[in-house]
C-alpha cells in the first residue's frame, strides 16, 4: 500500500493473490514456484486453467490464478480491439503470443479484421500435435464469411519454441491468401509464435 504495486516482484504479485501459503511454504514462494514450473511471467499467462500447478496449489487458489490471469489476457484483447487499426505485426503480437506461446500443441488461429483493419473477432481454427495442425482453405473460407472479413492475421504456435517459418507454413499462407483473393479477403501477415518474440512472415516477405 505505501509503494503500490508496481514496487512488487512478480512473485510477490502473485503472493498477493493467492493471499496464504501452503504448509511449508509461504505464498512468495509459492509464487516463485509457479513462475519457475511455468517458465517465467509470460508463460504463465499463456497456461490453460488446468495448467496452472505448483505443489501444494488446491483448487481455490488455482481458480484465483486463472481469474487473474484471463483478466490479463482479456485487457489484451481489449487494447487490441480499441485501436483504430492494426498497423505492424507488433499491434498484434503480444495479444497472440500470450495466448499462443506455450501450448503443447500446435494451433493455428486467426485475427479477423475489417477494411480499416480494425479487429472483429479472434478465433482459433485448428488444432494439432506437435507434429502439426492440419487446416483446412475451406474451413477459413467460412470463418471469413461468418465474421463478414474484409482482411485476415494468420498465427500458429512451434510448441519447439523456434519461429521459424518452414516451407510447410509457408505453402499453406500461399493455399489460404489463394482461396481467400475468390472472396475478396486479403491476407495481411501471418504470425509465427514461438519462445521468443513472434516472426511474421509479412516482414520477412514470405507473403
Amino acid at each position: 500500500m505505501a509503494h503500490g504495486s508496481a514496487a512488487l516482484s512478480d512473485a510477490e504479485l502473485l503472493a498477493v493473490l493467492l493471499g496464504s501459503g501452503v504448509r511449508g511454504k509461504d505464498a512468495i514462494t509459492l509464487g516463485r514456484e509457479l513462475l519457475m514450473q511455468a517458465g517465467g511471467l509470460n508463460a504463465l499467462l499463456a497456461r490453460q486453467d488446468g495448467d496452472i500447478r505448483a505443489s501444494g496449489l488446491g483448487p481455490a487458489k488455482r481458480a484465483r490464478i486463472a481469474a487473474a490471469l484471463e483478466l490479463a489476457r482479456r485487457s489484451l484483447a481489449e487494447q487490441l480491439v480499441e485501436q483504430p487499426s492494426l498497423r505492424n505485426p507488433r499491434d498484434s503480437g503480444d495479444y497472440l503470443s500470450a495466448r499462443l506461446r506455450h501450448l503443447p500443441y500446435e494451433v493455428f488461429a486467426c485475427l479477423f479484421l475489417d477494411n480499416r483493419h480494425r479487429v472483429l473477432a479472434f478465433e482459433e481454427l485448428f488444432r494439432g500435435t506437435v507434429d502439426g495442425a492440419s487446416v483446412h482453405p475451406r474451413e477459413v473460407v467460412r470463418a471469413c464469411l461468418k465474421h463478414n472479413a474484409a482482411a485476415v492475421i494468420f498465427a500458429h504456435n512451434h510448441p519447439s519454441g523456434v519461429a521459424e517459418p518452414s516451407s510447410a507454413d509457408q505453402a499453406i499462407t500461399r493455399e489460404l491468401g489463394q482461396a481467400l483473393r475468390l472472396i475478396g479477403v486479403r491476407v495481411l501477415d501471418h504470425l509465427v509464435i514461438g519462445r521468443e518474440a513472434p516472426v511474421s512472415m509479412a516482414a520477412r516477405g514470405l507473403l
